[in-house]
């Protein structure tokens, strides 16, 4: 049975948090952005003011072993800083039964890099390029089978269980699933957990109308499920960057050196029919920033995006359309977006993408509810100085395009289950 953490008596009570602290590091492993971070402190805060004790749990990066470079260990002075009490160290996630024994109500405990084990993820490693399928079988077989008791270890150190870690809630993996069976009273969504599945919920589910979403990024193979299951919920879809092209094409329209997908077109036709047949206005590109190379310093040229000249290559959305899509976005009432409409890592193919982020602003102050996530999205509009100025920036990419393709997150079905 799902409990929700602010009825949850916490008292004299030991509440392991999955939370999502791969936060970037530099060379000096000193943390470069800590939104991953403070969004979790309201969720810890609580049950440790509430009278419990907080055993936090994360991963950081992508090891394939023990690597001292993907150490927790880098970030605990600055999540007591962040917390406000002494945060303990367990360094390694297994042989933490003494620490998290000891702890006492207010006190808080770090476990070391989850990865560092394979059964976080329920994948073997180390397997031999050449290794035959019985080989991979066995392997796989071992894994799923000490999964067991590595989930099993994790929630021996608890009375119950958090999921506050969104951005790996679209993954089955030990912490942010699996160990909510050891909980069956006693499992619950952190704050960041619940923000987002309402943020979500708010734009596939509770929309007012009329709902738009602009969906951006370099290839539609990459979102080619979330403009499917969009498209039939939306009353305005707003197609930018290098998958615009792939559209552009479908059309019959020239677009030069332009990043593109033949295989796509017809999945693009595909789209474009639905959308005419359930009344959705999709609105493309009609006018581009071009380049003669993929640099920043590169000439540019604005080109009608149908009829873009052989040697140049699509970079950024121009002034006619992003004028197109503010009035579209001005117009909303509820507005999702993910994805850059330009070549944002390049400071003047980026002005397109900050566009965007102005107008969703602009659409918020006129009471618009306004989803942003993405990397490249949420980074336009923290650059922008626009992040409390939309209703919502979602901290998890993958796992927010997950659900707006409709997918049942296993982070969330754990609990709700």
């Amino acid at each position: 049975m799902q409990q929700f953490i602010d009825s949850y008596d916490f008292t004299g009570k030991k509440a392991i948090v999955r939370v999502d602290f791969n936060v970037p590091l530099n060379e000096n492993f000193e943390i470069t952005d800590d939104t991953r971070i403070r969004r979790a402190m309201p969720t810890l805060r609580k049950v440790l003011e509430k009278g419990g004790s907080v055993i936090i749990m994360s991963h950081l990066g992508r090891p394939k072993k023990v690597d001292a470079k993907f150490s927790l260990k880098h970030i605990v002075d600055h999540v007591s800083a962040c917390l406000g009490v002494p945060v303990k160290f367990a360094d390694d996630c297994m042989k933490a039964d003494e620490a998290a024994a000891a702890l006492k109500p207010g006190e808080a405990l770090l476990l070391e890099n989850l990865r560092f084990y394979a059964e976080e993820e329920g994948k073997p490693r180390g397997l031999a390029e050449d290794a035959s399928d019985d080989e991979k079988k066995a392997a796989k077989a071992a894994v799923k089978a000490s999964q067991k008791e590595f989930v099993k270890k994790l929630a021996s150190y608890a009375d119950c269980y958090i999921n506050d870690a969104f951005g790996t809630a679209h993954r089955a993996h030990a912490s942010t699933a699996l160990i909510a069976d050891y909980f069956p009273d006693d499992k619950m969504f952190g704050y960041l957990m619940e923000g987002e599945i309402k943020a979500i919920d708010n734009v596939l589910k509770h929309a007012e109308r009329p709902l738009t979403a602009i969906i951006g990024g370099s290839k539609v193979s990459s979102k080619l499920a979330v403009l499917k299951n969009l498209v039939g919920k939306v009353d305005n879809l707003i197609i930018g960057g290098g998958m615009g092209y792939t559209f552009i094409k479908a059309q019959g329209g020239k677009i030069g050196l332009s990043l593109h997908e033949d295989e796509l077109i017809p999945d693009a036709l595909e789209i474009l029919k639905t959308a005419k047949e359930k009344g959705v206005n999709v609105s493309l590109s009609v006018q581009t920033v071009a380049g003669q190379k993929f640099e920043n310093d590169t000439p540019q040229r604005i080109f009608d995006t149908h009829d873009i000249a052989d040697d140049w290559e699509g970079m950024d959305a121009a002034p006619a359309s992003l004028e197109n899509w503010k009035k579209i976005i001005l117009a909303s009432k509820t507005i999702l977006w993910n994805g850059p409409v330009g070549v944002f890592e390049l400071p003047n193919f980026a002005k397109g993408t900050l566009q965007i982020a102005e107008d969703l602003a602009e659409a918020t102050r006129n009471g618009a509810y306004t989803l942003v996530g993405g990397g490249d999205s949420v980074a336009a509009v923290t650059q922008m100085g626009y992040a409390d100025k939309v209703s919502y920036v979602s901290t998890g990419g993958g796992a927010m395009l997950e659900a707006i393709e409709g997918k049942e997150l296993p982070g969330v079905a754990a609990i709700r289950g």
